[in-house]
């Protein structure tokens, strides 16, 4: 039997791509209609913010271990989340957790060394661009990064916020993260890793002008490698 796997859910569109993407990753290894045991969890992403906002990541960490408790009673084996910011309290949560856990950034880093990308573009929240997770999961890889201007960063922080987080796709905002990618390619990077699990809900492989990474299919991918395999 596969293992159960717990999503700790933070935005409601990250999670339910997450989701959905073991649904149909499952069904790719195991048959059709099937796939590991899933449970969810999510506190609102208002109760996140209201830490993140205060720079609070050991009240970001107690939510997460919140969820993850309630996802060890309900089975789960190991978990995951779909959620590139929130990793910046990890560290306050891998050692307390009831549940092993696997790293969004470190899988995003597995497959970019996979594919011998040498510098990355680095999409995000601005706390997600100007904190640590990717700093730190890429620097044993010898991957170096980019991330756009401290005003680039603020507009795609507001489009992910106000508008990718309610489900809102607009074509001015696509061009807008295309610019933003350009200019990045145009700095000798040679990928870029959609590092907001809703972005790839945007940007597709087609519409960006480099090779992407997405984040929250990349986490998806290896959960459910990991429940088949063991």
């Amino acid at each position: 039997m596969p293992l159960h796997i717990g999503i700790v859910a933070c935005s409601t569109e990250g999670a339910a791509l997450c989701y959905r993407t073991i649904s149909l990753e499952g069904a790719q290894m195991l048959g059709k209609h099937d796939h590991p045991e899933v449970s969810l969890h999510a506190h609102s992403l208002a109760q996140y913010m209201k830490s993140v906002y205060a720079n609070d990541w050991a009240g970001v960490a107690e939510l997460m271990l919140s969820s993850a408790d309630k996802l060890a009673r309900a089975g789960a084996d190991f978990l995951i989340c779909p959620d590139n910011t929130i990793h910046q309290a990890f560290d306050l949560v891998e050692h307390r957790s009831p549940r092993p856990w696997l790293h969004i950034a470190r899988e995003v880093a597995k497959e970019a060394q996979h594919r011998q990308f040498k510098r990355l573009a680095v999409l995000g929240t601005r706390y997600l661009m100007e904190g640590p997770v990717y700093r730190e999961a890429l620097k044993a890889t010898g991957i170096e990064y980019r991330t756009p201007g401290p005003e680039q960063r603020e507009h795609l922080d507001k489009i992910i916020m106000d508008e990718l987080v309610n489900g809102q796709f607009l074509p001015r905002s696509l061009a807008y993260y295309v610019e933003v990618i350009r200019a990045l390619k145009d700095e000798g990077c040679d990928a870029v890793v959609l590092g907001c699990t809703e972005i790839p809900l945007l940007i597709t492989p087609e519409s960006s002008p480099l090779p992407t990474l997405d984040s929250t299919r990349l986490l998806a991918q290896a959960a459910v490698r990991k429940a088949v395999e063991g």
